[in-house]
């Protein structure tokens, strides 16, 4: 296996079908620690005493930390319907138009469900 860099560090890059399945496992496994620790995070609760600025960087705290638990649920769905898909035989397929997915963004997004194209036209909503 080959090793690139990305923001300085090095990881990792695939050369393989089990190499990208490998490192689907590996993200499963860090978000579902992700998700979990960040749905335990206690919170003192806002209006009782302090101040009110400390008020407000509770209630961003709080936001904040909702926002990053959604995000990391919504990429761990991805992440699992990618392993599903591998299960099946059908990883590497555009759900929307059924081309191959180029190996490039397989490397880039292991969990990418849209060919660049597809992807493009979702995003752009037609």
């Amino acid at each position: 296996m080959s090793l690139g860099r990305a923001g300085g560090t090095e990881v990792d890059m695939p050369t393989s079908m089990e190499d990208l399945k490998r490192r689907l496992l590996e993200e499963r496994a860090r978000l579902v620690e992700q998700v979990s620790r960040l749905g335990g995070a206690t919170y003192s609760g806002a209006g009782y005493g302090n101040h009110i600025a400390d008020d407000a960087t509770e209630t961003y705290e709080q936001t904040k930390e909702v926002s990053l638990q959604q995000n990391e649920a919504a990429i761990l769905r991805q992440v699992e319907r990618a392993l599903e898909k591998f299960e099946r035989g059908t990883y590497g397929i555009c759900e929307s138009c059924g081309a191959p997915i180029d190996w490039a963004r397989l490397k880039a997004l292991p969990y990418a469900m849209y060919c660049l194209e597809c992807q493009t036209r979702l995003e752009r909503g037609r």
